[in-house]
């Protein structure tokens, strides 16, 4: 039976059960969609097999660098890998078997507010925000460092909106804060203020085990050892090296049974060549080491494909966004990642504009729609990211979501009932007039179309008379009315209080430094 929150919650030492207040949040539910719409298949299963086969000849004949961790060499050579210094080679298959055996198709993150608990896999889709973005910018201040008081609006408008179902972790990073301490005041603060799950640290081993008991305290140890409620970005250092900072932190979760993304991050034409092919073929050899890896710790761990694969502009060296070339990537991995029997995460709203401009809009839009077609599961940097993933654009952030607002309607499908075909309007409605104000008309005019919020809809008289205001005029303003109707979801305050001590503790043992 499996545990619940309640029940791991009980502490050591004898002390009462503390549990967080689980009463319905006061932001709009937000919880994961399932698709109704079938998922794009690009490549036929002989070409599918192509790319697999280049992916195993590329394991097989070149390998991967597993650099400065003698365990993790240890655990491929008695998992029957080819080691010869900090190279492993794989034979054909190998990967595949191992992860087929137990690698789980789907599994929940759960939340403090039950209601707020993700499935990833399947025909499951969770949109998340932007992440690790140094600096933002908005129309009110410009463009600036990125603060512990932005990472906290932030955080409070994923909450608020109804589009987002994860708050990912450092939506932006506070570069005010020490980087050795920061990881600390980054899980509190999502702790604190938003009730959807969210991620953990992964950059060292350490900061990965700070995360844990935080997560420790708020659920209880007994349902973090059975349950997962931390998602973890694992990127190998492509190509094809995977670095001792990213295996500590692999191994530190997939011991506490909590899931990782293991993410290949690939610009064709640096850390990948220029075709897409070689880069898909490279993807998947380079996220199956990291999924095996993590079922050779603990077998039935959670695990996430992850890709991150772009374009690079050969005039410049500066990577490119929203160009068609990624989004065949996408499309192919997405089969592949169904094949292989495991969730995938992908990206959406990528733009190396500098402003929410129509470039912006066309590399986020051009980025999203390819994620969901490809049935990624988790769609990362769904809002805010801007200058090829540099900046966080507060205007942006608000576009995107209500973008992404957009794609919930596209993936339930269309309905094929009788208010659907809508034969009762027809009866009504002679021919050569219109359906305006039709009883079905006016029954479903609420709900029968995505009514965007920000989209300027009025006459050029009205609009102008209101003073003309763009699309990031009018994000601005709903930016701040998001913020004016945040409410903090209940904490019990004996948790509150004593996430605060260990974090107070903790850093009087860290050093203030900047690596």
């Amino acid at each position: 039976m499996e545990a619940t929150p309640e029940l791991g919650r009980i502490r050591r030492g004898g002390r009462s059960a503390r549990r967080v207040l689980r009463q319905t949040p006061r932001a709009a539910p937000a919880v994961g969609l399932k698709r109704s719409i079938p998922t794009y298949e690009l490549l036929s299963d002989e070409g599918l097999t192509q790319i697999e086969e280049a992916a195993d000849t590329i394991l097989q004949e070149i390998g991967m660098e597993f650099r400065g961790d003698p365990e993790v060499l240890e655990i491929w050579r008695q998992a029957g890998a080819d080691v010869k210094g900090e190279r492993v080679r794989f034979e054909r298959g190998m990967l595949r078997k191992i992860i087929q055996a137990t690698a789980p198709g789907e599994f929940v993150q759960h939340a403090r507010n039950p209601e707020r608990s993700v499935t990833f896999g399947g025909d499951n889709i969770v949109f998340a925000p932007a992440m690790l973005l140094p600096s933002v910018r908005d129309l009110d201040q410009g463009r600036r460092s990125a603060s512990l008081e932005d990472l906290i609006k932030l955080i409070k408008l994923t909450y608020v909106s109804p589009w987002m179902h994860h708050s990912a972790g450092a939506i932006c990073e506070p570069v005010d804060l020490p980087v050795t301490k920061r990881h600390l005041d980054i899980v509190y603060n999502q702790i604190r203020h938003t009730d959807k799950p969210f991620m953990g640290a992964t950059t060292t081993g350490a900061r990965a085990e700070d995360s844990l008991a935080q997560v420790r305290i708020l659920f209880g140890d007994e349902f973090v050892d059975n349950n997962c409620v931390l998602i973890n970005i694992i990127n190998v250092n492509s190509p094809l090296v995977f670095d001792s900072t990213m295996g500590e932190a692999l191994k530190v979760y997939a011991r506490a049974n909590q899931a990782t993304i293991i993410t290949p991050f690939i610009l064709g034409g640096a850390m990948g060549p220029v075709t897409m092919a070689g880069a898909v073929a490279q993807t998947l050899a380079e996220a199956m080491p990291g999924i095996a890896l993590t079922q050779l710790i603990r077998p039935g761990c959670p695990v996430i494909f992850g890709t991150i694969t772009s374009s690079l502009s050969l005039r410049t060296g500066t990577p490119t966004y929203g160009t068609p070339e990624p989004a065949l990537g996408y499309l192919a991995t997405g089969q592949l990642a169904r094949r292989l029997g495991v969730p995938l995460r992908g990206n959406g709203s990528l733009t190396s504009s500098k402003v929410a401009d129509y470039q912006d809009g066309q590399e986020s839009a051009d980025t999203l729609m390819p994620s969901v077609l490809a049935g990624v599961n988790l769609v990362l940097h769904s809002a805010g990211r801007s200058e090829g993933g540099l900046c966080l654009n507060y205007e942006k952030f608000v576009l995107d979501m209500e973008h992404v607002g957009m794609m919930h309607t596209l993936v339930r499908g269309m309905a094929l009932d009788d208010n659907g075909f809508a034969l009762d309007a027809f009866r009504e409605v002679e021919p050569g007039k219109n359906f305006f104000v039709c009883k079905h008309t006016l029954a479903n005019y609420e709900t029968a179309f995505h009514e965007s919020e920000l989209a300027d809809h009025r006459t050029v008289e009205d609009w102008t008379e209101a003073g003309s205001p763009d699309a990031a005029q009018r994000a601005n303003a709903k930016m701040k009315s998001m913020l004016e109707e945040y409410e903090a979801p209940p904490l019990d305050p004996a948790l509150d209080e004593e996430l605060m001590a260990f974090m107070e503790k903790r850093k009087t043992q860290l050093p203030d430094t900047l690596t």
